[in-house]
Formats: structure tokens, sequence, C-alpha cells
């Protein structure tokens, strides 16, 4: 797949409202468990805590596929023969 194309896909994918949605409802669960754990539920809350980096990571991935093809769009306008 081109960068073009991956691009595309990842901001129709970011605006998709279901995406969203997803993200939030699984962020609001993962801080719900955690404010609702004990503080000696060790591997629970750090199984919480793994689950909310991961979240952040598949988010950011997502992000920096737009962000990247977005400055691949401005290299190529201001150097076209780089």
């Amino acid at each position: 797949m081109d960068n073009e194309l991956r691009e595309h896909r990842a901001k129709a994918l970011v605006d998709n409202p279901l995406f969203q949605e997803a993200f939030e409802v699984l962020r609001e669960d993962l801080m719900s468990r955690w404010n609702h754990s004990g503080s000696a539920e060790l591997e629970a809350r750090e199984s919480i805590w793994l689950a909310m980096r991961l979240l952040d990571k598949i988010h950011a991935h997502v992000t920096s596929i737009i962000e990247t093809g977005h400055m691949n769009k401005i290299l190529d306008k201001q150097h076209p023969f780089i």
C-alpha cells in the first residue's frame, strides 16, 4: 500500500465516529476499573495500566501515519526534487 493511501485510510479511521467512540468507551472503562480497584490488586492495576498504554500507542500510530503523509506533501511542495 502506498503512503498516500495509508494516510487517506488512517484519516478516515480517525474521523470515523465509531472509531472515536471505541477509544472513548475503552478509555472510560479502563479508568473506571482503575478507580474501583483496590491498592492491593497489583496485577489487575498493572494490567489496566498496560491496556491504557496500548490504547495510547495504537492511537499514536494511526495519527503518525496521517502526520507523516501530511509532512511528505509539504516537503514535496517545498522541495520537489529531493
